[in-house]
């Protein structure tokens, strides 16, 4: 069952929130409220939420000062901000903080269901290779254990492909699943026939490309929904792989369009 917390100040939308949730995953969720960043900090660290939607503008402590106290305590915890603003006032603060979505106001139920199931896979492959690393990891003699290390490939491609937003490298990866940075190295290009860098440039590119045909979205949004704190090391890694810039790419996109 997955503990979802949700931060508001304003009671009705809370309470949309909590009606969205409660309709649309019965059986999935256990839902708690609180009307201010402060509560929501509190129930937080006692309840232990895994998710929390919460608004980004409180009176006193506002949501992301909220969202900094909690990760502190729990970095587990997912943060999904609502917000009646634009994102791109908060993008770099939401990017460091690892927010793993937003919505806007007001809120379109499918927009909650589609944010709040995409966390929820999120916090389902980190689960995976916790409890993978718990059950021992694959010994050096690879012959004996080629379905074990089959298994941890299988649920490591989960995972990136849920958390490739994030900051993730090889070592990250390697110590959640208690192995040695050299050995998941090896293992990985074996399993993918790519280093583990190029694997993952390669899904935050292909996200990119997708959240590049909404025209309102800018490529330092993009930059940072898809990994890269700077535009411009983005922009670099984006023409490397694609032979365009962003801004190239879109302008490509328009004359599809127009044929």
């Amino acid at each position: 069952m997955l503990k979802i917390l949700i931060a508001d100040d304003e009671c009705l939308e809370r309470e949309q929130l909590n009606d969205i949730i409660c309709r649309r995953m019965p059986r999935e969720a256990e839902v708690r409220m609180a009307e201010n960043g402060r509560r929501c900090v509190e129930i937080a660290s006692l309840w232990g939420a895994d998710l929390i939607l919460m608004d980004i503008e409180m009176p006193g402590m506002d949501g992301l000062e909220a969202a900094r106290r909690i990760l502190d305590q729990r970095p587990q915890t997912k943060m999904i901000f609502v917000t009646a603003y634009s994102l791109f006032q908060y993008a770099h603060e939401a990017v460091r903080l690892g927010a793993c979505d937003y919505i806007l106001k007001p809120v379109d139920a499918d927009d909650v269901e589609r944010a709040v199931r995409r966390a929820a896979a999120q916090l389902d492959a980190q689960r995976q290779l916790e409890e993978l690393a718990r059950a021992g990891h694959p010994d050096d003699d690879e012959s004996e254990n080629a379905d074990k290390v089959s298994l941890m490939m299988s649920k490591v491609k989960d995972y990136l492909q849920h958390n490739y937003m994030y900051e993730i490298s090889l070592d990250s990866v390697s110590e959640i699943l208690n192995i040695s940075p050299s050995y998941f190295s090896v293992a990985f290009k074996r399993a993918f026939g790519v280093n583990f860098l190029d694997y993952l440039t390669e899904l935050r590119i292909q996200a990119a490309c997708e959240l590049l045909k909404d025209p309102l979205r800018s490529s330092a949004e993009v930059a940072g929904m898809v990994g890269y704190e700077s535009a411009s090391y983005f922009t670099r890694i984006f023409k490397k792989k694609t032979g365009m810039t962003p801004t190239e790419y879109r302008r490509q996109l328009k004359g599809t369009d127009h044929r």
